[in-house]
């Protein structure tokens, strides 16, 4: 048994998502447009400015210096590229967090 691969839902399924979550509901979903070039250094600039630390890391007690601009909610499942779906990250935490929405990924694929 795994969560649910839509994010921030704990209900437990064998595998893909839970009833409340279809695939149908997220395939409907259009993917946002990202944002590139300048306007990207400058979101990260502001961003990193802000919140220098990872975000992960500081909800764990640890402290690392954030070196990537993070969708909290990944545009490929409905998250906008905003500064309300925006967190800074460490590589490490990045790392694991992309491992985990890759995994999402491949279940969607399957279910």
């Amino acid at each position: 048994m795994r969560f649910c691969a839509e994010p921030r839902c704990g209900v437990m399924v064998p595998k893909g998502y839970c009833a409340n979550h279809t695939k149908a509901q997220w395939t409907s979903q259009q993917p946002t447009t990202r944002i590139r070039g300048r306007k990207l250094q400058l979101l990260r600039a502001q961003l990193f400015d802000r919140e220098p630390l990872c975000a992960e890391c500081k909800r764990h007690n640890r402290v690392a210096i954030a070196v990537i601009r993070d969708h909290i909610i990944p545009l490929a499942e409905g998250g906008k590229d905003d500064r309300t779906n925006e967190q800074g990250l460490c590589q490490a935490c990045s790392d694991k967090k992309t491992q985990a929405e890759s995994l999402r990924g491949r279940d969607r694929g399957r279910g």
